[in-house]
């Protein structure tokens, strides 16, 4: 495809996100949420299971969130959790939350070279659909279900990254970024402080206002307006507020201040990572390099 025409089908993808990050959101008082709710309330068990996730420890995560979900049914986050185990070990395996992928434009506004790992991808997106159908269950019962929303949100949201991202394909990213957004809006109305669903709004508004004036310059005909400083807040509210995205949130804000040169924030939330993740080799190795120092020897395990 031409390199315009690539362009213009990744502002497509994105659209909608943008939309979703501009558009007033009509709050209505939050319906009671169960204290334990696991989408909104840090089930230990769970968040043991991402920690071990962002420590790049794919396999014992997945037995973390098979155990939990073997024990819970009919709850559809543990489902998302297993799903995102796989696309966050393909997008650590092709290099997508580093700097080398994030300061190369092509790679950043077009996505990875090559493929990804197919059955990684196949069990990827068999969690999902699992967890759509559990959610779905719930929505019978409650259209406004905010565990099913929340679900429904994330499955979607990292649906479109994986198409547009890994796979490339740019019109499956946007149907899926349509649906996360709607999902997105239907979570916020009912439960507002629901913090991980700014990181799609973010990202999207971040990039978007990263794109050639000409092409932005197009998009304000449609109603869309890009801005890199509000997708960076946008981001930043998940990091002070997310529960199990929000180290996803710190290594998105890190690598979007690196391309903006705010090289301070980059290397103080770099360093609450490594901190945080001492096994994590990227966020080490990116640590160093927004310090200016040799990238270290990778951990052996």
């Amino acid at each position: 495809m031409h390199h315009s025409a690539r362009a213009m089908a990744f502002i497509l993808f994105l659209a909608p996100a943008i939309s979703l990050a501009q558009e007033p959101v009509a709050i209505t008082p939050a319906a009671p949420v169960p204290s334990a709710t696991p989408a909104f309330y840090p089930v230990p068990e769970l968040m043991a299971g991402f920690h071990q996730l962002y420590e790049q420890k794919f396999q014992p995560a997945r037995e973390t969130f098979n155990d939990w979900h073997s024990n819970h049914p009919e709850e559809p986050l543990g489902e998302v959790a297993l799903g995102a185990s796989f696309l966050f070990e393909e997008m650590y395996r092709q290099g997508v939350l580093t700097s080398d992928f994030f300061l190369n434009e092509k790679k950043f506004l077009h996505g990875i070279d090559g493929k990804p790992d197919s059955v990684r991808m196949n069990n990827f997106r068999d969690a999902l659909s699992r967890a759509r159908i559990l959610a779905r269950q719930r929505l019978k019962t409650n259209p406004k279900d905010p565990e099913a929303l929340f679900a429904l949100t994330l499955a979607a949201g990292m649906e479109s990254d994986a198409d547009a991202i890994l796979e490339k394909k740019q019109l499956d990213g946007l149907k899926r970024m349509k649906e996360a957004n709607e999902y997105a809006k239907q979570l916020l109305a009912v439960h507002p402080d629901a913090a991980d669903a700014y990181v799609a709004p973010g990202i999207a508004n971040y990039i978007i206002g990263s794109l050639n004036p000409g092409y932005r310059f197009a998009l304000w005909f449609g109603g869309i307006h890009g801005d890199k400083k509000l997708g960076m807040e946008q981001i930043a509210k998940t990091v002070a507020n997310g529960r199990y995205l929000r180290p996803f949130a710190k290594i998105m804000l890190a690598l979007a201040a690196r391309r903006e040169k705010q090289n301070t924030l980059a290397q103080k939330l770099l360093h609450e990572l490594t901190e945080e993740f001492p096994s994590n080799d990227t966020y080490a190795a990116e640590y160093a390099k927004a310090m200016g120092l040799p990238v270290p020897a990778v951990i052996t395990r």
